[in-house]
C-alpha cells in the first residue's frame, strides 16, 4: 500500500507540473503529459481504492 501511496503523489506532481506548463505558458506538448499522467492517476486510484476495500474486510 505504501509503494502505491508513493506512486500516487509522484504521478499527482507530475499532473500538476504539467498542467501548470499548459495553462501558464501554453505549453501544448506539457498539456500531452499531463492528459497522459491523469490516466495513470485514475489506474493507480482504482487499485487504490481495491487495496482499501480489501483492507477494511
Amino acid at each position: 500500500m505504501k509503494e502505491l501511496m508513493d506512486k500516487i503523489n509522484g504521478l499527482v506532481e507530475a499532473f500538476t507540473k504539467d498542467a501548470t506548463a499548459q495553462v501558464e505558458n501554453g505549453n501544448k506538448a506539457a498539456g500531452m503529459r499531463a492528459r497522459k499522467a491523469s490516466l495513470e492517476l485514475e489506474k493507480a486510484l482504482k487499485e487504490f481504492r481495491k487495496e482499501s476495500i480489501a483492507a477494511a474486510k
